[in-house]
Parts: structure tokens; C-alpha cells; sequence
């Protein structure tokens, strides 16, 4: 039988989580009826702050409206929160993907490597924390109750901050580091170690045309050799391109929807 989901939903209010001396917006949707509500943070991919190519910057905002209503729908609060230089955030700082993109054509994979993972460890790291921070002052969240989503460079982050933060009852990966994972050992090395350390069960996502699904078979076998708690789901190739297939999490949410919310369920019990 399908998961059940209410059929009413809010349009989001636009909130601002403080990182550091910087004031991220995210967008917030709530379920209808009373609370408290389970909660998810949704940890968005790099994306650059004024794009030139590859998905458009108005993108971010699609990905986000096609997401928070999903989750509503099930009796989540859900947070989209844009970090800094990206999207509603786009006038704090300067976005992981430009810095990135600056650091290769200035000096080479190697240099993109090592700032890639600067950034996911520091700034990037930081500004999720805000958004985790945020969800938890919010009355009508269940503080007991709450889970990490994130997506590509967003996937890699959020088992970071799993490694580093126990009380997220459950993280889902979509499509984590798959863009980055043949081209960076120092990622390869350092997600390994996260995924080794986090208590909480993980949830591994690709789908079968994504840009690489070693990351995702890599991170459950270490899960499944340490006794750890994970699920791992290659979905069938999604669209024309690598690129559908990386992005399955916005372009096909169908596919994986039933499988999430029943992962979440199981987790976020109370």
C-alpha cells in the first residue's frame, strides 16, 4: 500500500537562520493541523551564485518548491536552507561552486580537491549546522525528531555533520559526491571515515545513470563491514543524461518517495 499523505498543503514562509555573522534565508514548510512535527533539513547541492552554464540559478528555487510540498504532505516540517551565495542567500558571500570553479582553472584538480573539501569541512559545514540550529527553535518541531537530506555536494555535507552531531535520528544521501568521487581520494578517504563514525542510519541514494554510484556503494559496504545501520537503493536510469540521473531527487521524486518515507517512519519513531 502507498505511504499515506495529506492531500493540503502550506505555501512556505521565508526564514532567516543566522551563520555566524551571515543571514541565510531557507524556505519552511509545515504540514497542516497541530504539532509538534517531525523535521527535515534539506542540504541543497553546490550551485553557482550567478551561473553561466549548467542548471540555472532559478533552478534551486524549482528544486526547493518541488521538495518542501512532498515532505509537508507527510507530516514533515521541512527547511530548504540556501547557504552562503546561493539562491535567497546569494548576497551572503560567496558560493562553494564559484570558489571551486576559481580554484580549478586557476590551479588544477588537485587545488579544486583540496578547496572542495576546505569547504565542505569549515563554511559549508557551518552554514548547515545553522540550518539544523534553526529547525530546533521552531515550536512546532519535534526537537526528538529530526532528520538530514542532503543532495550531491549537499549529500556529502550532510554526513559530515552526521559524523559530528548524533541527534539527527536519520540522514538520507542523494546522489552524494557522485560528481566527485573518482577525481578527489582526499573525498573518497574523508566520507569513508564520516559514514565509519555516524551512529544514526543512513540512506544511500542514486540513481543507475547518475554521474557515479560508487560513492553510495563505497559508503554502505564500509556501513555494512563496521555493523551499522544503512540502506542503499540504485534506482533505474532516470531521463537521457547523467545529468536527469544525478538529479532524480527534484526530476523524479515519485521514484523515491515511498522508499523515503517509509525509511523515515521507521527511523523517527518516537
Amino acid at each position: 500500500m502507498p505511504v499515506p499523505a495529506r492531500a493540503a498543503i502550506q505555501v512556505p514562509d521565508t526564514v532567516v537562520a543566522p551563520s555566524g555573522q551571515l543571514r541565510l534565508k531557507a524556505l519552511l514548510w509545515e504540514p497542516a493541523g497541530p504539532g509538534p512535527f517531525p523535521a527535515v533539513l534539506f542540504i541543497h547541492g553546490s550551485w553557482p551564485t550567478h551561473p553561466r552554464s549548467g542548471r540555472p540559478a532559478r533552478e534551486i528555487l524549482e528544486q526547493a518548491a518541488a521538495l518542501g510540498p512532498v515532505f509537508a504532505r507527510h507530516d514533515f516540517v521541512f527547511l530548504f536552507l540556501f547557504r552562503r551565495g546561493v539562491g535567497l542567500s546569494a548576497s551572503q558571500g560567496v558560493s562553494a561552486a564559484d570558489l571551486m570553479e576559481k580554484e580549478l582553472r586557476a590551479n588544477g584538480q588537485e587545488a579544486r580537491n583540496r578547496t572542495q573539501l576546505r569547504l565542505l569541512e569549515t563554511d559549508e559545514l557551518s552554514d548547515a549546522f545553522a540550518g539544523l540550529a534553526f529547525l530546533r527553535t521552531l515550536p512546532q518541531v519535534d526537537r526528538r525528531l529530526i532528520a538530514v537530506a542532503g543532495h550531491s555536494f549537499g549529500g556529502a555535507l550532510a554526513l559530515l555533520l552526521a559524523e559530528r552531531d548524533s541527534t539527527p535520528r536519520a540522514v538520507i544521501d542523494f546522489a552524494g559526491a557522485a560528481g566527485s568521487w573518482e577525481q578527489s581520494p582526499q573525498l573518497r578517504a574523508r566520507l569513508l571515515t564520516a559514514v565509519g563514525a555516524a551512529t544514526m542510519p543512513i540512506f544511500f541514494i542514486h540513481a543507475a545513470n547518475d554521474y557515479s554510484v560508487a560513492p553510495g556503494q563505497a559508503l554502505a559496504a564500509e556501513r555494512d563491514r563496521l555493523g551499522k545501520p544503512y540502506r542503499i537503493k540504485i534506482y533505474p536510469a532516470f531521463g537521457t543524461t547523467t545529468s536527469d540521473g544525478h538529479n532524480l531527487v527534484d526530476l523524479s521524486m515519485g521514484t523515491w518517495e515511498r522508499d523515503v518515507f517509509t525509511f523515515l517512519r521507521e527511523h523517527l519513531r518516537q
